[in-house]
């Protein structure tokens, strides 16, 4: 049971894939908005080019828990997708996983222009990862 996991920003959507255990998550890819004219298409035909049969995508909360402007863009731009693909599309609590993707790259001593092209899969990596480990050990994000 393979589950999708995006970290859905301003400028690009990063996507990550579970294992089909769902024990683990692995970077997939990034989708630069600027490229793709219906990024909802994109992230459907992701879905089933690797057999999701759910989709996890990064809420990004307020550090108080409120829901802001880039909350409420990312709940739209999963309704559509959600809406397209009729596969279940739940939300995550991103807080502070950007960072800590940047930090993961920065250990990895990575160039800058490298962190660039692959922080938005590895935040999405965080969120998944967060998600499967919710359903494994019963916390909530």
């Amino acid at each position: 049971m393979r589950i999708l996991g995006l970290d859905i920003g301003e400028q690009r959507i990063g996507m990550a894939i579970s294992d089909e255990l769902g024990w683990t998550a692995q970077p997939l890819e990034t989708l630069e908005r600027r490229k793709e004219k219906d990024l909802a298409a994109a992230v459907g035909r992701v879905a089933g080019a690797t057999g999701a049969v759910k989709i996890v995508f990064g809420l990004p909360l307020n550090m108080n828990g409120s829901e802001g402007p880039s909350a409420r863009s990312a709940r739209e731009f999963a309704s559509k997708v959600k809406a397209l693909t009729g596969l279940p599309v739940e939300p995550w609590d991103e807080r502070l996983t950007t960072v800590g993707a940047e930090r993961a790259l920065l250990e990895a001593d990575m160039s800058r222009q490298k962190r660039k092209k692959k922080i938005d899969q590895v935040a999405a990596q965080l969120i998944l990862q967060g998600y499967l480990d919710s359903l494994r050990f019963g916390s909530s994000g």
